[in-house]
């Protein structure tokens, strides 16, 4: 009997770390610690990181910036001011793609129904040419291409659902019509992409979704979106797997936004993710960890998408924000859904 859930987990992930800097070790051991005393740790199978096929590692990311960050990494020099290496942060980087790719595999071929990979260092900013917002390899990019190359996936759907916006995926596959790349994010914010009107070009027109919300957003304006925008957009596109790009720094007592989610929004956007999946998608989804930076919170929403993926029921257990939330919203998503006629 196939496990319902399948876990990667970055052994020695703890030497890629810069001391005070916001991307530690601790975002994943805390984590660990809080799936373990819920009892969803120890029953799932942990997989172990596949070696990335060159013909893959050289769709995504250029060879020459692969060069640069092998070469960084052993220098211990930061990509940009805030994307720091160690001479472990290479084989690190690689293990956590080599994890997304070990995960999306076993879903994709029926091994095990859902999956959750502790990606990290981070990776949906990384593009093909450039790391940055500290993210060396992009995990899900590799993960996608990988199902595309050597599992014959033709449709596949990224949603991203981090606070920042996922320039990096977006643009690996601005021009691809096998990979629909779907984002609700903060706007403006780091990395000041992500705009409405950006919808891909070429083959991929119309293959990027991008839903940017205000400072102040709420609950209802990401369950909004992912009701009356996304899982339509899903509809059209019928993806045979949802890959999730899966960052809680959307969450209120995160210091790097103000989009006020909770807990229970976090539950609830990935339960109607899973819900579709089940429905349209053969039941295939997973997460891969990106940003997110408030351990309490990393903790409770990570718990709460696991319940999700589980069919389990779960309670916040931080509560709502004591901040209002905005109307401004109201609308982005009006705007939206003129646009894409829906």
């Amino acid at each position: 009997m196939k496990p319902d859930l399948v876990l990667f987990y970055p052994e020695g992930h703890a030497a890629h770390a810069s001391a005070g800097h916001p991307e530690r070790p601790e975002r994943v051991e805390t984590i660990r610690s809080g799936l373990q005393q819920a009892g969803w740790w120890e029953p799932f199978p942990r997989l172990s990181p596949l070696p990335i096929p060159g013909d893959v590692l050289h769709t995504v990311h250029d060879p020459r910036y692969l060069s640069r960050l092998e070469l960084a990494c052993q220098q211990s020099e930061n990509l940009d001011p805030t994307t720091y290496t160690t001479p472990a942060s290479w084989q690190l980087a690689l293990n956590a793609a080599g994890g997304a790719l070990a995960v999306a595999k076993a879903v994709w071929r029926g091994e095990a129904r859902r999956g959750l990979a502790l990606t990290r260092p981070p990776g949906h900013h990384a593009s093909r040419q450039r790391g940055m917002g500290f993210c060396l390899l992009n995990h899900i990019a590799l993960a996608a291409e990988d199902l595309i190359q050597h599992e014959g996936a033709q449709r596949l759907a990224i949603v991203d659902i981090d606070l920042h916006h996922g320039n990096g995926t977006q643009d690996i596959f601005w021009r691809r019509g096998d990979v629909f790349y779907l984002s609700t994010h903060q706007s403006p914010l780091y990395p000041g992409t992500g705009w409405l009107e950006e919808r891909g070009d070429g083959p991929g027109k119309g293959k990027t979704a991008n839903f940017p919300l205000p400072v102040g957003s709420g609950d209802q304006a990401f369950l909004t979106v992912v009701e009356t925008l996304i899982l339509p957009l899903l509809d059209r596109f019928l993806p045979q797997m949802i890959l999730v790009s899966y960052g809680f720094d959307a969450h209120w007592q995160d210091v790097f936004g103000n989009l006020l989610f909770t807990v229970q929004a976090y539950g609830e956007g990935v339960r109607q993710l899973t819900r579709w999946v089940d429905e349209h998608g053969q039941g295939r989804i997973a997460l891969f960890l990106e940003g997110g930076y408030d351990l309490e919170a990393g903790v409770a929403c990570t718990e709460a998408v696991v319940a999700a993926m589980l069919g389990q029921s779960w309670q916040d257990p931080i509560g709502p924000s004591p901040h209002p939330e905005s109307t401004g919203w109201q609308a982005i998503v009006q705007q939206a859904r003129r646009l894409w006629e829906l």
